[in-house]
């Protein structure tokens, strides 16, 4: 029966290379839009991923890294001394405006951390050490901030917050969701930069569990322990970031509804091909079944048509996305393609094509084999 189809999508070579097209087109679509919102939610949450320790502490009711407000720092001593906590850091993030060379300001957002622990530091630097904040008015600006603020020269100056900072290295992957570019100092510049966080206050707690003890039951435990913050472990702080970003900000309304919008422009693509090509074979199929064929051998042709089209459209599309992969990294989007994402887009691509040919199942399903008489 696989032959018969491959016959059948080879009798109208044009008509068969528009479906495959069309195939190719929602597939790659539905692999563009799963990818790049994949990369969207990595980046949301980077830094948390990033960031050695396995609990967050933060403000009351802080809906994800990027807004959270400061409070207290003596929460942070409570959680040092806790139970099961090997040790502990504070980490600030805040937003501020940067100077431009030529002008105006840019926004960014800042990270301030513990540069003898480098918890909360870039973890993967392109040029200078994370270490070299300590002790002065330095900072760290990633790579990605070349578009928004311009050339970013090592030991060259800008002013942050009417702060005159030199910048003493580069790094890279630590792309923010929010636009803003990512820019690292040590712990106390960043607290003397914004006046609103205040000197006793911090804006997160990290904390490592000690071995022997569970991440959640030390969580459960800091929760009864802390009142008037909210604790995470590392996994849960990550998801809600991406969450938020996801249903509050309708990213993943509009993502959803463009790869919805693909999935039924490649069924009904396929599903009218196969259709057409059905009925220009009914006496076709009509003389099977008059020769004894049943239905359940002429589904097998139809399906065969659609499973073609699903495999062939895929893997075309998979091809031209991981060679597309380069050209996002260079327009400073990230794409994810991995493993289990392609398992699901080819799971859906068959699932749309195989959909698309139960019209033409059913329209055999009542063929007469008397048609063949008929003029």
């Amino acid at each position: 029966m696989l032959y018969v189809a491959i016959r059948i999508l080879l009798y109208d070579k044009i008509r068969s290379l528009i479906t495959l097209l069309g195939v190719v087109f929602a597939v790659g679509l539905i692999f563009a839009q799963v990818g790049i919102y994949l990369g969207l939610m990595e980046t949301s949450s980077a830094v948390i991923d990033n960031t050695q320790g396995d609990i967050w502490v933060t403000s009351k009711n802080s809906k994800n890294f990027d807004f959270a407000q400061p409070f207290p720092e003596h929460f942070y001593y409570q959680v040092r001394s806790a139970k099961g906590i090997e040790w502990a850091e504070k980490l600030i993030v805040t937003f501020g405006l940067i100077k431009q060379k030529e002008g105006g300001t840019e926004q960014i957002e800042i990270i301030g951390y513990n540069p003898d622990t480098l918890v909360g530091a870039p973890w993967e630097m392109k040029e200078g050490d994370a270490r070299k904040v300590k002790n002065g008015n330095f900072v760290i600006v990633d790579e990605s901030a070349r578009k928004r603020l311009g050339s970013i020269q090592l030991g060259e100056y800008r002013d942050i917050l009417f702060k005159r900072l030199q910048i003493v290295g580069i790094s890279q992957g630590a792309k923010s969701f929010t636009t803003a570019p990512l820019v690292f100092t040590s712990y106390e510049i960043a607290q003397g930069l914004v006046a609103w966080i205040g000197p006793d206050n911090t804006v997160f707690v990290v904390a490592k569990v000690a071995p022997g003890f569970s991440t959640d039951d030390v969580v459960k435990q800091l929760r009864g322990q802390l009142k008037g913050v909210d604790v995470y472990s590392k996994e849960e702080f990550s998801r809600k970031t991406r969450l938020y970003w996801t249903i509050e900000t309708g990213v993943g309304f509009s993502f959803m509804l463009t790869i919805l919008i693909s999935f039924l422009i490649g069924m009904l693509i396929v599903g009218q091909t196969i259709y057409n090509s059905t009925m220009e074979h009914i006496k076709e199929f009509g003389t099977l079944k008059a020769l004894g064929a049943g239905n359940v051998e002429i589904y097998k042709i139809i399906f065969s048509q659609a499973f073609i089209n699903a495999i062939v459209g895929y893997l075309l599309s998979l091809v031209i996305t991981l060679f597309s992969v380069k050209f996002y990294e260079a327009a400073g989007m990230v794409m994810v393609v991995k493993g289990g994402v392609n398992l699901a887009v080819l799971g859906l691509t068959l699932f749309m094509c195989l959909s698309a040919a139960l019209v033409s199942v059913r329209k055999i399903k009542r063929i007469d084999p008397a048609i063949l008489f008929r003029g």
